[in-house]
């Protein structure tokens, strides 16, 4: 496992010392009920072309069609706007990751099933996300693609650019990806179709009783 650097980050150290929560006149679990569904983070993690964001949006399109209120925060979107500061080092990929945790705090905290695509690729950042949400809100789906695979899918001729050199940082070439450990959900796209693979994340959702409805 490689050594993250958001060891060295003090995220806390620029914070307000004047500033107090504010508690809201609705509830978490008033949001939840209201929506029909428990809350939850499915956090899509994998190499770039392994198929998260295909994935993730195929079970945000079904959860959509049973009636649940979701959300998808993708990578490249993000990247666009509220990490739009952020180049591809590892320590702006640490900070990427500590950014849309917040995030995905509030998605959950308004009761909704929120799916991030993010490569994601320090164990210790995810887990650090993990940490900050409540027991069984944070489901890690680990998309397990080879890296041979991504290489050939290449979508965005990424990996063709990091092999010439023109692209530094880019993980599984020259930068780490720590393999999840333990992850809740397991799927392998290189031997699934796009539909098993996003049935397999919502029949999950539907034994541990997130939702209670199925396709």
């Amino acid at each position: 496992m490689s050594q993250t650097p958001y060891q060295s980050i003090d995220v806390s150290a620029e914070k307000s010392t004047d500033v107090v929560w504010h508690l809201t006149s609705v509830s978490h679990d008033e949001r939840a009920k209201l929506n029909g569904h428990s809350a939850a983070v499915l956090w899509f993690t994998g190499l770039s072309g392994s198929g998260k964001s295909t994935v993730a949006n195929a079970v945000d399109k079904m959860l959509y069609d049973l009636g649940c209120k979701t959300y998808v925060l993708d990578g490249d979107n993000v990247r666009h706007g509220l990490n739009g500061d952020l180049g591809f080092s590892d320590t702006d990929r640490v900070e990427n990751i500590r950014r849309i945790g917040e995030v995905s705090k509030l998605f959950v905290d308004a009761g909704l099933i929120v799916s991030t695509a993010f490569i994601s690729p320090f164990l210790q950042d995810r887990e650090m996300v993990r940490s900050q949400l409540n027991q069984g809100q944070f489901i890690e789906v680990f998309i397990d693609t080879p890296i041979t695979i991504c290489e050939q899918r290449d979508p965005k001729g990424l990996y063709k650019k990091a092999r010439a050199g023109e692209i530094k940082h880019f993980t599984g070439i020259d930068s780490d990806y720590d393999i999840p450990l333990t992850p809740e959900i397991h799927v392998k796209t290189a031997e699934k179709d796009i539909e098993a693979c996003a049935k397999q994340v919502i029949n999950y959702l539907i034994a541990n009783h997130y939702i209670t409805t199925s396709l």
